[in-house]
Protein backbone atom coordinates (compact mmCIF):
# COMPACT_ATOMS: atom_id res chain seq x y z
CA UNK A 1 0.00 0.00 0.00
CA UNK A 2 2.98 2.27 0.57
CA UNK A 3 3.75 2.36 -3.15
CA UNK A 4 0.15 3.45 -3.93
CA UNK A 5 0.49 6.41 -1.58
CA UNK A 6 3.77 7.32 -3.25
CA UNK A 7 2.13 7.31 -6.69
CA UNK A 8 -0.76 9.50 -5.47
CA UNK A 9 1.72 11.87 -3.88
CA UNK A 10 3.74 12.06 -7.10
CA UNK A 11 0.55 12.75 -9.12
CA UNK A 12 -0.36 15.64 -6.84
CA UNK A 13 3.13 17.10 -7.11
CA UNK A 14 3.04 16.69 -10.90
CA UNK A 15 -0.31 18.47 -11.15
CA UNK A 16 0.92 21.38 -9.05
CA UNK A 17 4.10 21.55 -11.12
CA UNK A 18 2.11 21.66 -14.39
CA UNK A 19 -0.13 24.39 -12.99
CA UNK A 20 2.76 26.60 -11.87
CA UNK A 21 4.79 26.22 -15.05
CA UNK A 22 1.74 26.81 -17.22
CA UNK A 23 0.89 30.07 -15.52
CA UNK A 24 4.47 31.24 -15.64
CA UNK A 25 4.29 30.74 -19.39
CA UNK A 26 0.91 32.48 -19.60
CA UNK A 27 -1.16 29.45 -20.60
CA UNK A 28 -2.38 27.92 -17.36
CA UNK A 29 -6.03 27.65 -18.25
CA UNK A 30 -5.30 26.09 -21.62
CA UNK A 31 -2.93 23.48 -20.15
CA UNK A 32 -5.33 22.50 -17.39
CA UNK A 33 -8.08 22.24 -19.97
CA UNK A 34 -5.96 19.68 -21.81
CA UNK A 35 -5.20 17.80 -18.60
CA UNK A 36 -8.77 17.64 -17.31
CA UNK A 37 -10.68 17.64 -20.57
CA UNK A 38 -12.49 20.95 -20.03
CA UNK A 39 -11.71 24.63 -19.50
CA UNK A 40 -12.16 24.64 -15.73
CA UNK A 41 -10.51 28.04 -15.33
CA UNK A 42 -12.42 29.90 -18.01
CA UNK A 43 -13.45 33.19 -16.37
CA UNK A 44 -17.12 33.95 -15.85
CA UNK A 45 -16.50 37.59 -16.72
CA UNK A 46 -14.40 39.56 -19.14
CA UNK A 47 -13.21 43.13 -19.45
CA UNK A 48 -13.87 44.68 -22.82
CA UNK A 49 -10.53 45.10 -24.56
CA UNK A 50 -9.15 46.34 -27.87
CA UNK A 51 -6.04 45.77 -29.93
CA UNK A 52 -4.76 48.41 -32.37
CA UNK A 53 -2.52 47.23 -35.20
CA UNK A 54 -1.84 50.65 -36.71
CA UNK A 55 -3.14 54.19 -36.46
CA UNK A 56 -6.26 54.96 -38.43
CA UNK A 57 -7.28 51.31 -38.74
CA UNK A 58 -10.17 49.65 -36.91
CA UNK A 59 -9.09 47.72 -33.82
CA UNK A 60 -9.87 44.14 -32.96
CA UNK A 61 -12.08 43.46 -29.95
CA UNK A 62 -12.63 40.51 -27.63
CA UNK A 63 -15.06 39.24 -30.24
CA UNK A 64 -15.82 40.04 -33.86
CA UNK A 65 -18.67 42.38 -34.78
CA UNK A 66 -20.63 39.42 -36.16
CA UNK A 67 -20.16 37.43 -32.95
CA UNK A 68 -21.36 40.38 -30.88
CA UNK A 69 -24.33 41.02 -33.12
CA UNK A 70 -25.76 37.60 -32.22
CA UNK A 71 -26.52 39.17 -28.83
CA UNK A 72 -27.63 42.55 -30.21
CA UNK A 73 -24.28 43.92 -29.05
CA UNK A 74 -22.05 46.40 -30.89
CA UNK A 75 -18.64 47.99 -30.59
CA UNK A 76 -18.03 49.33 -34.10
CA UNK A 77 -19.98 50.34 -37.17
CA UNK A 78 -19.29 49.94 -40.87
CA UNK A 79 -15.50 50.03 -41.24
CA UNK A 80 -15.87 51.14 -44.87
CA UNK A 81 -17.60 54.42 -43.97
CA UNK A 82 -15.95 57.39 -42.27
CA UNK A 83 -18.70 57.76 -39.70
CA UNK A 84 -18.16 58.33 -35.97
CA UNK A 85 -20.69 57.41 -33.27
CA UNK A 86 -20.01 59.60 -30.25
CA UNK A 87 -20.96 58.37 -26.77
CA UNK A 88 -20.42 59.69 -23.25
CA UNK A 89 -20.51 57.85 -19.93
CA UNK A 90 -21.96 60.08 -17.21
CA UNK A 91 -21.56 58.72 -13.68
CA UNK A 92 -21.95 62.09 -11.99
CA UNK A 93 -21.96 65.78 -12.84
CA UNK A 94 -19.10 68.11 -12.00
CA UNK A 95 -19.79 71.09 -14.21
CA UNK A 96 -18.41 70.04 -17.60
CA UNK A 97 -21.49 68.68 -19.37
CA UNK A 98 -22.95 72.08 -20.39
CA UNK A 99 -19.80 72.90 -22.40
CA UNK A 100 -19.92 69.44 -23.99
CA UNK A 101 -23.55 69.92 -24.96
CA UNK A 102 -22.73 73.37 -26.37
CA UNK A 103 -20.01 71.90 -28.61
CA UNK A 104 -22.28 69.11 -29.81
CA UNK A 105 -25.02 71.62 -30.62
CA UNK A 106 -22.59 73.85 -32.53
CA UNK A 107 -21.57 70.92 -34.76
CA UNK A 108 -25.07 69.42 -34.93
CA UNK A 109 -23.78 66.12 -33.53
CA UNK A 110 -26.26 63.80 -31.83
CA UNK A 111 -24.50 61.73 -29.19
CA UNK A 112 -25.59 59.09 -26.71
CA UNK A 113 -25.15 59.71 -22.98
CA UNK A 114 -25.09 56.59 -20.81
CA UNK A 115 -26.18 57.72 -17.34
CA UNK A 116 -26.62 56.19 -13.87
CA UNK A 117 -29.18 56.74 -11.13
CA UNK A 118 -27.10 59.33 -9.33
CA UNK A 119 -27.02 61.49 -12.45
CA UNK A 120 -30.79 61.60 -12.73
CA UNK A 121 -31.14 62.42 -9.04
CA UNK A 122 -28.59 65.25 -9.02
CA UNK A 123 -28.83 66.68 -12.54
CA UNK A 124 -32.39 66.27 -13.87
CA UNK A 125 -32.20 69.51 -15.87
CA UNK A 126 -29.16 68.29 -17.79
CA UNK A 127 -30.88 64.97 -18.51
CA UNK A 128 -33.82 66.90 -19.93
CA UNK A 129 -31.48 69.09 -21.96
CA UNK A 130 -29.81 66.01 -23.48
CA UNK A 131 -33.20 64.71 -24.52
CA UNK A 132 -34.51 68.06 -25.77
CA UNK A 133 -31.43 68.61 -27.95
CA UNK A 134 -31.89 65.29 -29.72
CA UNK A 135 -29.37 63.08 -27.93
CA UNK A 136 -30.02 59.51 -26.85
CA UNK A 137 -29.95 58.88 -23.11
CA UNK A 138 -28.95 55.27 -22.50
CA UNK A 139 -28.79 52.92 -19.54
CA UNK A 140 -25.52 52.62 -17.59
CA UNK A 141 -27.39 50.88 -14.72
CA UNK A 142 -28.75 52.47 -11.55
CA UNK A 143 -25.82 51.78 -9.17
CA UNK A 144 -22.94 51.14 -11.64
CA UNK A 145 -22.09 47.66 -10.28
CA UNK A 146 -20.13 44.84 -11.86
CA UNK A 147 -23.03 43.40 -13.83
CA UNK A 148 -21.08 40.29 -14.81
CA UNK A 149 -21.26 39.15 -11.17
CA UNK A 150 -25.05 38.97 -11.33
CA UNK A 151 -26.15 35.41 -11.85
CA UNK A 152 -29.91 35.89 -11.88
CA UNK A 153 -32.02 37.59 -14.51
CA UNK A 154 -34.04 39.31 -11.80
CA UNK A 155 -31.08 41.09 -10.21
CA UNK A 156 -29.81 42.04 -13.67
CA UNK A 157 -33.25 43.31 -14.65
CA UNK A 158 -33.60 45.40 -11.49
CA UNK A 159 -30.43 47.41 -12.14
CA UNK A 160 -31.66 48.36 -15.58
CA UNK A 161 -35.35 48.83 -14.86
CA UNK A 162 -34.77 50.95 -11.73
CA UNK A 163 -32.94 53.42 -13.96
CA UNK A 164 -35.68 53.22 -16.59
CA UNK A 165 -38.25 54.10 -13.93
CA UNK A 166 -36.22 57.05 -12.60
CA UNK A 167 -35.69 58.37 -16.12
CA UNK A 168 -39.39 58.19 -16.97
CA UNK A 169 -40.27 59.99 -13.73
CA UNK A 170 -37.74 62.71 -14.62
CA UNK A 171 -38.57 63.22 -18.31
CA UNK A 172 -42.04 61.79 -18.79
CA UNK A 173 -40.65 59.55 -21.53
CA UNK A 174 -39.52 55.95 -21.67
CA UNK A 175 -35.77 55.41 -21.85
CA UNK A 176 -34.37 53.98 -25.06
CA UNK A 177 -33.20 50.41 -24.52
CA UNK A 178 -29.49 51.01 -25.08
CA UNK A 179 -27.23 49.53 -22.41
CA UNK A 180 -23.53 49.99 -21.65
CA UNK A 181 -21.95 47.60 -19.09
CA UNK A 182 -20.24 49.50 -16.26
CA UNK A 183 -16.44 49.33 -16.52
CA UNK A 184 -16.86 47.24 -19.66
CA UNK A 185 -17.31 44.11 -17.54
CA UNK A 186 -19.51 41.50 -19.14
CA UNK A 187 -20.15 37.81 -19.66
CA UNK A 188 -21.91 35.86 -22.34
CA UNK A 189 -24.82 35.22 -19.98
CA UNK A 190 -25.09 39.00 -19.36
CA UNK A 191 -25.29 39.66 -23.07
CA UNK A 192 -28.06 37.08 -23.32
CA UNK A 193 -29.90 38.63 -20.36
CA UNK A 194 -29.75 42.11 -21.88
CA UNK A 195 -30.99 40.74 -25.18
CA UNK A 196 -33.82 38.86 -23.49
CA UNK A 197 -34.89 42.11 -21.81
CA UNK A 198 -34.92 43.88 -25.16
CA UNK A 199 -31.70 45.90 -24.80
CA UNK A 200 -28.98 46.65 -27.33
CA UNK A 201 -25.55 46.47 -25.68
CA UNK A 202 -22.88 48.98 -26.68
CA UNK A 203 -19.15 48.74 -26.06
CA UNK A 204 -16.66 50.96 -27.93
CA UNK A 205 -13.81 50.88 -30.44
CA UNK A 206 -11.99 53.99 -29.21
CA UNK A 207 -11.48 55.41 -25.72
CA UNK A 208 -8.67 56.88 -23.67
CA UNK A 209 -7.89 57.42 -19.98
CA UNK A 210 -9.95 60.54 -19.31
CA UNK A 211 -11.74 59.69 -16.05
CA UNK A 212 -9.17 60.51 -13.33
CA UNK A 213 -10.10 63.91 -11.94
CA UNK A 214 -6.66 64.57 -10.45
CA UNK A 215 -4.78 63.32 -13.50
CA UNK A 216 -6.49 64.73 -16.54
CA UNK A 217 -4.76 64.24 -19.90
CA UNK A 218 -3.29 67.29 -21.58
CA UNK A 219 -4.78 68.60 -24.80
CA UNK A 220 -1.81 67.17 -26.70
CA UNK A 221 -2.24 63.72 -25.14
CA UNK A 222 -5.94 63.72 -25.89
CA UNK A 223 -5.52 64.74 -29.53
CA UNK A 224 -2.76 62.19 -30.07
CA UNK A 225 -5.03 59.34 -28.98
CA UNK A 226 -8.36 60.57 -30.32
CA UNK A 227 -7.08 61.70 -33.73
CA UNK A 228 -4.33 59.14 -34.15
CA UNK A 229 -6.64 56.19 -33.47
CA UNK A 230 -9.87 57.43 -35.00
CA UNK A 231 -11.13 55.04 -37.66
CA UNK A 232 -14.15 54.41 -39.89
CA UNK A 233 -17.17 53.19 -37.95
CA UNK A 234 -15.73 54.19 -34.58
CA UNK A 235 -17.93 54.08 -31.51
CA UNK A 236 -16.06 56.59 -29.35
CA UNK A 237 -16.35 56.51 -25.56
CA UNK A 238 -15.62 59.74 -23.69
CA UNK A 239 -16.48 60.72 -20.12
CA UNK A 240 -18.54 63.84 -19.52
CA UNK A 241 -16.74 64.23 -16.18
CA UNK A 242 -13.51 65.11 -18.00
CA UNK A 243 -12.35 68.74 -17.87
CA UNK A 244 -10.09 68.08 -20.85
CA UNK A 245 -12.96 66.75 -22.93
CA UNK A 246 -15.07 69.81 -22.20
CA UNK A 247 -12.21 72.11 -23.25
CA UNK A 248 -11.21 70.33 -26.48
CA UNK A 249 -14.49 68.95 -27.84
CA UNK A 250 -15.28 71.86 -30.17
CA UNK A 251 -11.78 71.75 -31.68
CA UNK A 252 -11.78 67.94 -31.72
CA UNK A 253 -15.04 67.76 -33.67
CA UNK A 254 -13.65 70.31 -36.12
CA UNK A 255 -10.49 68.24 -36.56
CA UNK A 256 -12.43 65.05 -37.19
CA UNK A 257 -14.56 66.88 -39.76
CA UNK A 258 -11.40 68.12 -41.48
CA UNK A 259 -10.24 64.49 -41.63
CA UNK A 260 -13.36 63.66 -43.66
CA UNK A 261 -15.52 62.16 -40.91
CA UNK A 262 -19.22 62.66 -40.38
CA UNK A 263 -21.22 61.83 -37.27
CA UNK A 264 -23.88 59.18 -36.98
CA UNK A 265 -26.28 58.17 -34.26
CA UNK A 266 -26.49 54.76 -32.60
CA UNK A 267 -30.04 54.58 -33.97
CA UNK A 268 -28.52 54.44 -37.45
CA UNK A 269 -26.07 51.75 -36.38
CA UNK A 270 -28.66 49.27 -35.12
CA UNK A 271 -30.64 49.63 -38.33
CA UNK A 272 -27.74 48.58 -40.56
Amino acid sequence: MKWIKQIKYKNVILTIFVFVIAYLLGGGAAVLADVYGKDILKPSEENWGLGFSKEGSPPTGNATPDEMKKYDAYYIGDVNKKVIYLTFDAGYENGYTPAILDALKKHNVKATFFIVGNYINTSPDLVKRMLNEGHNVGNHTYHHPNMSSMASLESFRKELEDLDTAYEACTGQKMIKYYRPPQGKYSESNLKMAQELGYKTFFWSLAYVDWYQDKQPTKEEAFKKLCGRIHPGAIVLLHSTSKTNSEILDELLTKWEEMGYTFGNLNDLVQQ
